[in-house]
């Protein structure tokens, strides 16, 4: 039997073939800590696991893109994941959210995990699990160990590299996050923003959202209140997928590249997913080291 502890890293996923890179570094990177612990990839969202399943089967596919690992092509959901660790004899798990807020993906993955734990056998050796240890999103969670500003700070920290680009090309620093109509994670987004204005306060840095609070045409007041002529957009994601390649840059008319040039903005974009990010993967590391000594879970 093998040892008895592994990683479960729960990704919402991607169908972007570059864009994979954001998610295969923060697995780099939590293998890099834990050369001995198994580490497996785990996607949350159904059809995008439909997407690459089918690319499995295309023969055609597999020879244009070899580059593609198999873990990618036959990637499974969070409960069939941590069902094979099971059967492998890998009882003590820490399933690490990469998620950016602790909103609706989050919540689904906490109750998976809760439900897993609260299972009872009549006979206690017979325990599916000995323990399983949940990490919080980047921008933290509900939590009375670990205050959730703190770990804003942290990730504002983190991307310092990203104010730097905004001050070379002095230009205000606009992110695109995804947000949530049915969640209310706009105030974490506003307090990432406003960490970044207090750490480096010579660049405007803004943030709006996909779906829900904040809203782009709120930037462009805040642009204009501030003078700024120039923007940098940069997605406030895990990967540089389709709302980065479409909705932040792509050609069309609602696109927010499209949008702020119509409104006289100078547009510059850096396509980088956070997860390409040295500094952001170790915190999602860090998150599963602290995942791990809360459960009793030794990872090696």
């Amino acid at each position: 039997m093998q040892q008895s502890e592994a990683i479960v890293l729960a990704m919402f996923g991607t169908t972007v073939e570059p864009a994979l890179q954001g998610l295969l570094a923060i697995k780099t990177a939590m293998e890099a800590a834990y050369p001995r612990t198994p580490v497996r990839l785990a996607f949350t969202s159904n059809q995008i696991r439909r997407i690459w399943h089918q690319r499995a089967a295309n023969p055609a596919y597999r020879v244009e893109h070899p580059e593609i690992p198999l873990e990618i092509l036959e990637v499974q959901g969070i409960l069939a994941t941590i069902a094979n660790l099971q059967d492998r004899g890998h009882t003590a798990l820490v399933v690490q959210s990469t998620h950016i807020a602790p909103a609706e993906e989050f919540h689904d993955l906490a109750s998976y995990v809760h439900g897993l734990r609260s299972i009872r056998t009549m006979k206690p050796r017979w325990q599916p699990f000995t323990a399983i240890g949940l990490g919080r999103p980047l921008l933290g969670a509900y939590s009375l160990k670990h205050a959730y500003a703190d770990d804003i700070r942290i990730a504002a920290r983190a991307l310092a590299s990203d104010a730097e680009l905004a001050r070379s090309h002095g230009a205000a620093l606009v992110y695109m996050g995804h947000g949530n109509h049915y969640f209310p994670s706009g105030g974490l987004y506003l307090e990432f923003a406003a960490r970044m204005r207090e750490l480096y306060a010579d660049v405007l840095t803004l943030i709006a959202t996909v779906e829900g609070f904040p809203a782009l045409d709120q930037v462009v007041g805040d642009l204009r209140l501030h003078g700024q002529r120039r923007v940098l957009l940069k997605p406030f994601l895990l990967v540089a997928g389709e709302h980065a390649t479409r909705d932040l840059i792509g050609p069309q008319e609602d696109s927010w590249r499209s949008i702020l040039v119509r409104a006289g903005f100078e547009v510059l974009s850096a396509l980088q997913g956070l997860g390409e990010q040295p500094a952001v993967a170790r915190i999602f590391v860090d998150h599963a080291a602290q995942a791990a000594a809360e459960a009793g879970v030794d990872l090696h």
